[in-house]
Parts: C-alpha cells; structure tokens; sequence
C-alpha cells in the first residue's frame, strides 16, 4: 500500500489572477502557500483535509470532467455569503434524495463546485458501532 502523507488538486487555469480572486477573495479559502513570482506563479489553497493548487497556465479550461467536492458546515449561509461576494450561483442549495443538502456554483474557467452540508443525521457522519 501506497502511503500517502498529503494529496491536492492542480488546476491550470486560463487566467491565474482571476482565479486567485475567485478561490481567494470570493470562495475565501485560506492561503497554504505561495511560490514562483509574477502572474503565473503557484498558490496552494486549504481545502478542508486536502489542497487545492493553481500554479501555471493553460490554454483551455481543465477536463470536461473534473468536480470540486467541498463541504461546509452551513451551506444557507455558504449561499448567502457568496450572493454576497457577487458569486454566480449556479444552483441554490437543495437537499438531495440521498440526504445531504447541495449548491452548485463554477469557477472562472466554468469547473463545477459543488457545496456540500453533511446534516447531523446524516449516515457519513452517523456509524453505528463504530
């Protein structure tokens, strides 16, 4: 078995500043650490128990496949903060079939986010005999 002692998701995005703002400034993730200097230089943002790197550029937006999964403790006030902030919310929170209460919003380059709270009844955080 492979241990591993940290993981993060490397996106590249078209335009690095606008999406600094928007990870940074908007969503309001924490800053982990920066390296390189000028436009293009890395930032690796907290995302929770894992890391969420920009660095590089690219000329396309990422995989039409890839989602963003973070959970919040609170996703009405998730929603509120960020109509705040002038975030597009691509959809309001929902409480799905499958219990957990979802919004959807995308970065810059059009990569889905989607904002997850986990209710306390919920079985992720609910184990019996555990």
């Amino acid at each position: 078995m492979v241990h591993v002692l940290s993981g993060r998701v490397l996106l590249r995005p078209t335009d690095p500043e606008r999406s600094r703002v928007f990870y940074g400034d908007r969503l309001g993730l924490a800053v982990y650490r920066e390296f390189g200097t000028g436009p293009e230089r890395g930032t690796v943002y907290f995302l929770g128990g894992g890391f969420l790197e920009l660095s590089g550029r690219s000329e396309a937006p990422q995989g039409a496949d890839l989602r963003l999964w973070l959970q919040v403790p609170d996703v009405t006030a998730a929603h509120e903060e960020l109509v705040a902030k002038g975030v597009e919310i691509v959809r309001p929170p929902v409480k799905e079939p499958w219990g957990l209460v979802e919004m959807w919003v995308a970065d810059p380059d059009g990569i889905p986010i989607v904002l997850v709270e986990v209710p306390a009844d919920h079985p992720i955080r609910y184990r019996p005999g555990i």
